[in-house]
């Protein structure tokens, strides 16, 4: 026996039984039929969990008319693609005319012949069933490209930490801290996901920057201090200008996350609420894992003095709110710190989207 399940679904709507009857009594050989009697009925089961494939939708019904009830389901864009064949007894041109511009396939005026609404039936379903194909195709291909410039962006801004970070593991972390920061704030989880993929960019400029001055142990003097100062500006100049919200919510990060909150900070000097907020949130995510790793000018930070440095710079260094919001999600950052943490070797970021 046939697996009725796969079967594709054709919802008949008519306020006329015999109309039910007879167009039910064709096809219910080769689909499974759903009936509604007036228009409400009819909206009804199209925005169920289970909607019908094709609608053979009549015009002059009680209530909601066809026509409203096609307007209605072109509105809804979960629905809209559901191909409409109008059967009716509204005959002239003009009807047949404000049938397709309302956004019907096809229209079959009473008395019909059998053999037309089957063959128009199989004609629509598997035009239908092409676009939602090709709508398939493009959805994957899209999601590819979009996995793969996630990636790009991540390898280069490892490869920029790879000059002071011999795993490469800060950018993964604090990417992840900013997430979590952004998601205690109140950001919506479309913009936490953008945060995430771009933090790692936020250090890219460290490339323009001479290995004597990157990895120098001693202090820097004040030449140096200049010019190790021009990374986010070479990191933005790197990113460049562009349309894709993904790069420009990079170079966005890459040229303000030293910005501080007092106005001290570099290179624009920004103060407060001037400070792009993912600027702001990168900052103290950034700050946080510096403090924690060795660096070839500096030891670790014991996790209690980073915590209270990170606090004492609240409103100074930090947005004073963003240091809330990374106290509530402490316990799972130091989580993140143990799993990428640079002892382990150089890692990848799959699967913390349980922290």
């Amino acid at each position: 026996m046939a697996d009725l399940r796969q079967r594709q679904k054709i919802l008949i709507a008519d306020d006329v039984p015999e109309n039910i009857v007879l167009l039910a009594a064709i096809l219910e050989e080769s689909y499974d039929i759903k009936v509604a009697s007036n228009g409400e009925k009819a909206i009804k089961i199209v925005y169920s969990e289970d909607p019908p494939d094709l609608i053979l939708l009549d015009v002059m019904m009680p209530g909601l008319s066809g026509h409203e009830v096609c307007r209605r389901i072109k509105l809804n864009p979960d629905r809209r693609n559901i191909p409409i064949i109008f059967v009716t007894a509204m005959s002239t041109v003009e009807d047949e005319q404000l049938g397709l511009e309302i956004g019907a396939v096809d229209y079959i005026t009473k008395p019909f012949s059998l053999p037309v609404v089957k063959a128009r039936v199989r004609t629509h379903l598997a035009l239908y069933d092409q676009a939602r194909e090709l709508e398939r195709m493009v959805d994957q291909r899209t999601s590819d490209l979009l996995i793969s410039r996630q990636q790009i962006i991540r390898r280069l801004g490892r490869a920029a930490e790879f000059k002071d970070n011999e795993t490469g593991n800060h950018v993964i972390r604090m990417a992840h801290y900013a997430q979590l920061i952004a998601e205690a704030f109140g950001m919506g989880s479309s913009a936490q996901e953008i945060l995430l993929q771009t933090a790692p960019m936020h250090d890219i400029g460290k490339i323009g920057i001479p290995d004597r001055v990157l990895l120098k142990p001693g202090k820097l003097d004040a030449a140096e201090w200049a010019l190790m100062k021009q990374h986010p500006l070479m990191g933005a100049d790197i990113i460049g200008n562009h349309d894709d919200e993904l790069l420009r919510t990079a170079r966005l990060i890459a040229l303000t996350h030293h910005e501080r909150w007092n106005g001290t900070g570099y290179p624009g000097g920004l103060k407060g609420d001037a400070i792009p907020l993912v600027g702001r949130i990168v900052a103290v995510a950034d700050v946080f894992d510096a403090l924690i790793s060795v660096r070839p000018y500096k030891s670790a930070f014991s996790i209690e003095d980073a915590v209270q440095y990170m606090t004492q710079e609240a409103g100074s260094h930090f947005d004073a709110e963003l240091i809330s919001a990374f106290q509530k999600v402490l316990p799972n950052i130091l989580k993140i710190k143990d799993a990428f943490s640079d002892e382990l070797g150089a890692q990848t970021d799959v699967g913390l989207s349980s922290y």
